[in-house]
């Protein structure tokens, strides 16, 4: 949701900024592409680097777990077994416990448990760059979408409204997944959505005058 979001404030706040400046329907719709593909790439690249950092730790991280693990075992265990008594397990069971998991697994049961490193939390950053890409280009078709269907003397008001649309939208299934009230999200996406568009297709009109 954030990087539809995203696609489709940004590329709209561009698309209006350049139609403000009372540019050709052509060259606002080349804006917009350029901004979807730049935007996608920022997106991916940005995550990218980001999860791999995250990943970079993981691998740390669980290097120095199993070092500790083959120096003081029995250290290791005690500690496991404290992270289940801490969660509500009784002394002896949490010492069964860490004991049984730690002889079929110990590196990870240490991960799981002491680290939070799981197969499906485990960083996986060429993924994370895909969906944030794909995300955002989803969000940022909309708009041009839009450009493409609209008339020119109507493009702005059409773009200005439908964009909200999309954004309030986006935040009503978005609030609906998480469970949330739908008024307030809803709301808030889409009066942000809306400041950011004024403001660039603001400033592209005063640019548009002076130039």
């Amino acid at each position: 949701m954030l990087g539809a979001n995203d696609g489709i404030i940004s590329t709209a706040s561009l698309i209006l900024g350049v139609a403000s400046a009372a540019s050709a329907q052509g060259n606002i719709l080349l804006a917009g592409v350029a901004g979807l593909v730049a935007g996608a790439m920022s997106m991916a690249a940005g995550e990218y680097v980001s999860v791999s950092s995250q990943s970079d730790t993981e691998r740390a991280d669980l290097a120095r777990e199993k070092q500790e693990l083959v120096q003081d075992p029995d250290f290791e265990q005690q500690e496991l077994a404290q992270i289940y008594v801490s969660r509500g397990v009784e002394a002896g069971l949490a010492r069964q416990v860490a004991s049984q998991l730690m002889a079929r697994d110990a590196l990870g049961a240490h991960a799981r448990d002491e680290l939070g490193i799981s197969e499906i939390t485990t960083a996986r950053p060429v993924q994370a760059a895909l969906a944030s890409a794909a995300t955002f280009s989803v969000g940022a078709a909309a708009p041009l979408i839009l450009v493409l269907v609209s008339p020119a003397n109507l493009l702005l008001p059409i773009v200005s409204i439908g964009s909200l649309v999309f954004l309030a939208l986006l935040g009503t299934i978005g609030a609906r997944a998480g469970g949330a009230g739908i008024l307030k999200p809803t709301i808030r996406v889409t009066f942000w959505g809306a400041f950011a568009m004024g403001l660039t297709a603001a400033i592209g009109a005063v640019f548009g005058t002076v130039a």
